[in-house]
Formats: structure tokens, sequence, C-alpha cells
């Protein structure tokens, strides 16, 4: 399994094990944004779990679109900071502003 993370203030932290990981996901609202653009959901998300599977900065946070000619594109972030930016560029593409 890849690495556990709790979100502390916006900032991904190891989790200690796996038991406190799935603890804390359990009671936690990782919703970092959602935005619906019409029939279209755009949503960011703090995964919890590193996406990243071929080394490197863990990927912990990710932003997936939900209907329209979008549906199914995603992008994936290490930093709180670059979820938010990216969930803005995804509605911008998403209202055809980008």
């Amino acid at each position: 399994m890849t690495g556990q993370y709790f979100l502390n203030d916006g900032v991904p932290v190891p989790a200690p094990s796996l038991v406190a990981w799935a603890n804390w996901i359990g009671v936690n609202d990782r919703t970092i944004a959602r935005t619906e653009v019409g029939e279209v959901t755009v949503s960011t998300v703090f995964l919890g779990l590193d996406h990243n599977f071929f080394g490197g900065t863990p990927l912990l946070f990710e932003t997936l679109v939900f209907g329209g000619e979008h549906a199914d594109d995603m992008e994936r972030y290490a930093t709180l900071d670059e979820a938010r930016r990216g969930h803005d560029r995804m509605v911008a593409l998403i209202r055809g502003e980008a």
C-alpha cells in the first residue's frame, strides 16, 4: 500500500499507522472545493493516499470532472495550494474561459 496521510491545517502529514489513518479518513470531510457549472461538477479532494506510484513527491490531492465533454478529466497535486489553483483552472476550462 502507498503512504497514508492526514491533513493538518492544510499540510499533509504522514499517518503514524494504518489504523490511525483509517480512523481519520472516516470522520473528516476531505473536500477542498466543489463547483457546479450547469450539469457538470468539478470536485477537488484530499485523497489521503499517495497516488504518485512512481516515487517522488507524494500526490495527495485530486480534481475530477463529472459530466459534460470533459467528464473524467483529472489532475493530481502535491499541495493544497496547487489543488486550489488546479480546481480554479478546471472550472475555467468548463466555463470556456481557459
